[in-house]
Formats: C-alpha cells, sequence, structure tokens
C-alpha cells in the first residue's frame, strides 16, 4: 500500500503509563495519516498483554523494589521487559483485514529499517522478527475503531538475569540451562537508539513509498494521553483487571 506521507513522532524516554496513553490517545484521535511513533522507556518496565493476569505474570515486589513500572497494554500477547530498547508504534487507517498480512507488512518496514543498519532480518508469523534465527522484535496489535495499531520492541541490549526476576517463570524453570537458552533464542543490534530511530524512519518511508514527516503531540493529544495516565494505565483498576 502506497499512502501520500507518514506522520514520525519521536517521543522519547517515558513512563509506562504514559507510553501506553500516548498510543491510546493516539489511537482514538487518528485521522487519514499513518503515524509512526518512536519510544523508549525510563524507569525499565514490564507491561502484559490485555488478556492476562498481572499478579500471574509478574513479581511486582521485585518491580517495586527496583523502580520498575508495571502496565497493562490495549494489545494482547505476553508479558514483556522493556529495557534497553527501541519501541515503536504504527497507527493507520488503512491495513489488511488478515491479521498475518497486517503483520507482515508492517514487520516489513521494519525489517527494511534494520537492513539499513546491515543486519539481514526476517519475519518469523505471527509477529516475530529475527536475525539468524534469534528473535530481535516481538509485536503486538489491536484493531478499534478502523484503525490498527501495531506496536513492538526492538531489541538494543538485554539482560536476561534481570528479565528472568520480574518477569514469573516456574520454580523449576529457574536455572542456568533457562538463562543459557534464553540468551540463545534472542539476539540485539548493539547499536545506539538514535541510529536504529533514523533507520527506521527511512524504513517505513520506503515500505510504504511516502514521505516521513516529523511531527510533535497536539496538545488535545496530550491532554487525552494526561488523563488516560490519570483515569487508567496509572490506576489498580486497569492493571491488576484479570
Amino acid at each position: 500500500m502506497n499512502i501520500d506521507g507518514i506522520r514520525v513522532l519521536e517521543t522519547g524516554y517515558n513512563s509506562a503509563p504514559w507510553n501506553m496513553a500516548i498510543d491510546e490517545a493516539l489511537l482514538e484521535g487518528l485521522g487519514d495519516t499513518p503515524t509512526l511513533r518512536l519510544y523508549g522507556w525510563r524507569p525499565a518496565a514490564v507491561s502484559i498483554g490485555y488478556f492476562q493476569s498481572l499478579e500471574r505474570e509478574v513479581n511486582v515486589t521485585t518491580c517495586n523494589k527496583y523502580g520498575i513500572d508495571v502496565v497493562r497494554r490495549i494489545t494482547g500477547g505476553g508479558a514483556v521487559f522493556h529495557d534497553s530498547e527501541l519501541t515503536y508504534s504504527f497507527l493507520t487507517k488503512s491495513y489488511d483485514k488478515n491479521i498475518m498480512e497486517s503483520y507482515k507488512v508492517i514487520c516489513d518496514a521494519v525489517i527494511i529499517g534494520l537492513g539499513r543498519l546491515g543486519f539481514s532480518a526476517k519475519f518469523s508469523p505471527i509477529n516475530d522478527i529475527t536475525i539468524n534465527g534469534k528473535k530481535v522484535s516481538g509485536n503486538a496489535q489491536t484493531r478499534k475503531k478502523n484503525v490498527l495499531l501495531q506496536h513492538g520492541t526492538i531489541l538494543l541490549d538485554a539482560d536476561i538475569e534481570k528479565m528472568f526476576s520480574v518477569l514469573k517463570v516456574a520454580p523449576e524453570k529457574i536455572h542456568d540451562k533457562t538463562i543459557t537458552d534464553a540468551r540463545q533464542r534472542i539476539t540485539v543490534l548493539n547499536r545506539t537508539f538514535d541510529e536504529t530511530a533514523t533507520a527506521l524512519k527511512a524504513g517505513f518511508g520506503e515500505k510504504f513509498n511516502a514521505e516521513p514527516v516529523i511531527d510533535a503531540l497536539a496538545w488535545q493529544e496530550q491532554d487525552m494521553a494526561k488523563k488516560l495516565v490519570r483515569e487508567k494505565y496509572a490506576t489498580k483498576r486497569w492493571n491488576w483487571k484479570r
């Protein structure tokens, strides 16, 4: 699909509630121009999928001890530890209704961007991107009001021990072999946030034959995001709903 332009928002490093609130605010107010948002997490955070149980998936006590945010996403999928990564969100009203195909189209844009960094990445259905068979990016979607929101992580680095300390894993699985296996299943870019962001912007522009146009959050979007933080993403009612 070709589009006239892509609105690009580089919103920097934010808390988990603010990051999720911005994504939803963009979804609620999206016009005809697709939006690509690039961001990071500060402090580090754990996000859980919409259908997951926070109590079953996350060591909340450990997160509180180390000042790690915890938030529920509006997208599905599993629990994710966000630390040394770039996260992107892409929102569009023009998308394939087939879920697999829509994942592939958007992940292709990421893959083109990674190619500009010298990596030969591949789409691994249903929603992963791999380099040399190892996962470098996981992605999730939601569809609402004829808008598709896909967001995904791109690992710049990884602290496997910290990840296992905040995500709940069966006690019998917490041993050296598990950590070794995890290291063998994932890979990282070892590139800077800014290098990766530049490559992604180019990748989305090339995939959709569209000019990336740098923009800033409108005051209406900021106001909606603040309201969503206050009434949803920073509340126990939302984060502990399952």
